[in-house]
């Protein structure tokens, strides 16, 4: 479980790090408060529809895996060539889709100040949808196939491309005019379309240095395949959608609190985005173990695999909990010079502090459950615990009892905490059933089709 989650961990991290990146690099124009804002509406948007199409690619992990498992090695190939036909398809339509949003910024409330650096950084930032997509698909490919030193190396350097290119777009050097806020936008979709480029490269690589057979299976379009695909991926990027959606709504509704609580809330959900990329690296690392021993009809592998990547994802989060309580202020810091706005974000980080326990018990649960084929219960525990529980609280404490942003990061810490706890017991009910003598006796069929 280590050989293949600390890389993928790794990974994660990098992957965030161009948001990082991203931020600081605005974060030193003259009005930080407004760049920093307008990248965190921005990406949250983008992500929110974005993340969506990508999200459906996380049905390989599934398909990829079991057949992997199994020894089927065509079948691995014949998903990941139609998972490149479908992320064609659908790329126009979700670009199409965050076009359409900018038109509505104005009657939301959003200062005009804000609305003029967001609205620049989102259209240069939406052509980098189709290399995402390609992306997805090819990454979990490969790290469904156990390869995943390309998957890193990617990420590692397209991190020095996005910060080359945040320097030469944001402030003009190298020859370029400068674009400030627009130009991290640029430099983010120059980064993807590298990141394709080299995982496409690593996939024809390694299908020579194993003569896999990647060019003599079928490259045809098969529909069932396709729906396949839409089976198990659609409820996973829903649950993304909800996940992702619940904090950019999040975020547009503390718009409204002014350009500092916004930008205090970006650096607080920067640093909670960054501890939950060890945990999501986790969470494929278990999608992929759980998928192979599924595939090789192995019930106890299956539970060793997914039990301990929660293990490694709880003590992971219980140790980013207590660097956030302990350095809210140094940390928020790091991001700016701004005394308020390093006193809000501060705060909202000790409410971050006391959720990371249960998003890393939540994502890890995810992708264990993800590898055994079921993908709708994360969908509907984030349902219930974000837009039920979640945000109908956090909005009440933010509005009604004036408390701002740290009420809305109330509602989104118990969210967590119910969402962590419910998928984990559900992991619990899944290895009973799994291990139960009948399904022992019946070869354990991979439940990719439940």
């Amino acid at each position: 479980m280590l050989r293949l989650a600390a890389p993928l961990a790794l990974t994660e991290l990098g992957w965030l790090a161009m948001a990082f990146v991203d931020t600081v690099m605005v974060g030193r124009l003259p009005d930080s408060a407004t760049a920093i804002g307008a990248v965190s509406l921005g990406s949250t948007l983008f992500y929110t529809i974005g993340i969506f199409g990508s999200g459906i690619m996380l049905g390989m992990d599934t398909l990829v895996a079991q057949a992997y498992g199994a020894g089927r090695l065509e079948e691995c190939h014949k998903t990941m060539w139609n998972s490149l036909y479908l992320a064609c398809a659908i790329a126009p339509v979700l670009m199409l889709s965050m076009l359409a949003f900018p038109a509505v910024f104005p009657h939301m409330g959003l200062s005009p100040d804000l609305v003029a650096e967001t609205v620049p950084f989102l259209k240069a930032l939406v052509w980098s949808t189709l290399p995402l997509s390609l992306y997805f698909a090819l990454r979990r490919y490969l790290q469904s196939m156990h390869i995943v030193k390309p998957v890193v190396f990617t990420l590692i350097s397209a991190n020095l491309v996005n910060l080359l290119g945040n320097w030469a777009l944001v402030y003009g050097h190298f020859g370029f005019p400068a674009y400030g806020v627009a130009g991290s936008g640029w430099s983010t979709c120059i980064s993807r379309a590298y990141m394709v480029a080299v995982l496409a490269v690593a996939a024809v690589y390694y299908d020579r240095k194993r003569s896999s057979g990647l060019w003599s299976a079928s490259r045809r379009l098969e529909l069932e395949r396709i729906r396949q695909l839409f089976r198990l991926g659609l409820p996973a990027a829903v649950q993304l959608l909800l996940e992702i959606g619940a904090f950019s709504f999040a975020t547009f509704l503390i718009g409204k609190l002014g350009a500092i609580q916004l930008a205090g809330h970006q650096i607080a959900l920067n640093v909670a985005s960054f501890t939950y990329m060890v945990p999501l690296g986790i969470c494929s690392a278990a999608a992929v173990r759980v998928g192979h021993a599924m595939g090789a009809r192995d019930a106890h592998a299956a539970a060793r695999a997914g039990w301990m990547a929660l293990f490694f994802g709880a003590l992971f989060m219980s140790c980013s909990g207590l660097v956030l309580f302990f350095f809210a202020r140094p940390i928020a810091r790091v991001y700016t010079p701004d005394r308020d706005v390093v006193s809000a974000g501060a705060t909202l980080l000790l409410v971050a502090a006391v959720f990371q326990l249960f998003d890393g018990l939540q994502v890890v649960a995810t992708g264990a459950l993800r590898g055994a084929g079921n993908t709708r219960i994360a969908m509907l525990a984030n349902l219930v615990g974000y837009w039920v529980i979640g945000l109908p609280l956090g909005a009440f404490l933010c509005f009604k009892l004036k408390m701002g942003a740290v009420g809305m990061w109330v509602g989104l810490c118990l969210a967590l905490v119910l969402i962590g706890s419910a998928l984990l017991w559900v992991w619990h009910l899944v290895i009973q059933d799994l291990m139960a003598p009948h399904a022992v006796a019946s070869g354990m069929e991979p439940s990719s089709s439940k």
